[in-house]
């Protein structure tokens, strides 16, 4: 990837590979290499215990132009290729009541949100490797029908803190990265240096590749099969900046996964042995047009997860403020 933005559209690049590949075994001993188990208290809130009020408060004054950039795709109702499970939204009252006024008028909405099409957040119990959640917690002991009884999304709470867009089509002088190519741990120093921002503990880190355009120029596709993102050999960077999440437009792994047997490696990682909660799904169109002008790749990021006793993740509208 160079360091050049582009002046005028340019073409995609044919896709440069998910490799090389890694064995289980390799896996397994990074899997090890970056864990953090026995950490932090409370342990179910992770990477999160890395964000004190000293990071909230730096994070504020980094507000400039007070831009308010919502990240949050539009609510998917449309089954496609890429959304197999749409979510719900029927009107449940249509302010009929002749009286008393005034006359209400109700909706429900419903999602089985951890797919590709819905932007959501991953708890610390959503992801179990070889049976155990982040902190060696054994998965079939703490979740079940009920929900989970470690690792919830109600234990997590609202997230204040610097945020940081690696805007990698950017770098690259790209709208997009093709699906299938990897993101390796020199193209995000690279990014970081083209774009003048240093990752550092506590950060959100969100990853750009262009999903969201590549989907709205050339329609959707099955990204569970093919997706650009992060290769696992980008992980140990990621946990020597200590970074306290992890967001992208697709789901921060690359697909096909370059790891056998393990389907979401990076996931994995993070969530189960880093305990570094992921968003998925985010549409970052409008934070690259908006830091591109501003010239400046770090804002104050918001997230609040709904408050679901037990819950593994949660749909989420985060924001971005330079």
């Amino acid at each position: 990837m160079s360091s050049s933005f582009p002046d005028g559209p340019q073409p995609a690049p044919a896709a440069s590979g998910n490799g090389p590949a890694v064995s289980r075994q390799e896996f397994d001993a990074l899997f090890e290499s970056v864990r953090t188990w026995g950490r932090w208290a409370p342990a179910d809130r992770g990477a999160w215990n890395r964000v004190t009020a000293d990071h909230v408060r730096r994070a504020a004054a980094r507000v400039r132009s007070g831009t308010v950039v919502p990240l949050g795709l539009p609510w998917n109702t449309r089954a496609g290729p890429d959304n197999r499970r749409p979510a719900e939204h029927r009107m449940t009252d249509l302010g009929d009541v002749e009286a008393p006024e005034p006359c209400a008028h109700k909706d429900f909405i419903g999602a089985d949100y951890h797919g590709k099409a819905v932007t959501h957040l991953d708890a610390l119990c959503h992801i179990a490797y070889r049976g155990q959640l982040y902190d060696g917690r054994t998965a079939s002991e703490v979740v079940d029908a009920g929900g989970a009884r470690f690792g919830a999304v109600s234990e997590l709470g609202p997230l204040v803190t610097r945020g940081v867009l690696l805007d990698l089509p950017a770098v690259a002088g790209l709208h997009w990265l093709e699906p299938g190519q990897a993101v390796h741990a020199l193209d995000i120093v690279a990014a970081e240096k083209a774009l003048g921002v240093t990752l550092g503990e506590g950060d959100a880190l969100l990853l750009r590749s262009g999903h969201v355009r590549r989907r709205k120029e050339l329609g959707a596709w099955d990204s569970d099969a093919a997706s650009a993102g992060l290769h696992v050999d980008a992980v140990p960077l990621l946990a020597e900046r200590g970074v306290a999440l992890l967001g992208a437009d697709g789901d921060s792994d690359v697909r096909p996964s370059p790891v056998d047997g393990v389907h979401s490696p990076v996931h994995a990682l993070a969530v189960a042995a880093m305990g570094v909660p992921l968003l998925d799904n985010l549409d970052l169109e409008a934070l690259s047009v908006a830091t591109a002008e501003a010239r400046r790749y770090e804002f104050l990021f918001v997230l609040s997860p709904l408050n679901v006793p037990g819950g593994t993740g949660s749909p989420v509208n985060p924001v971005a403020v330079l």
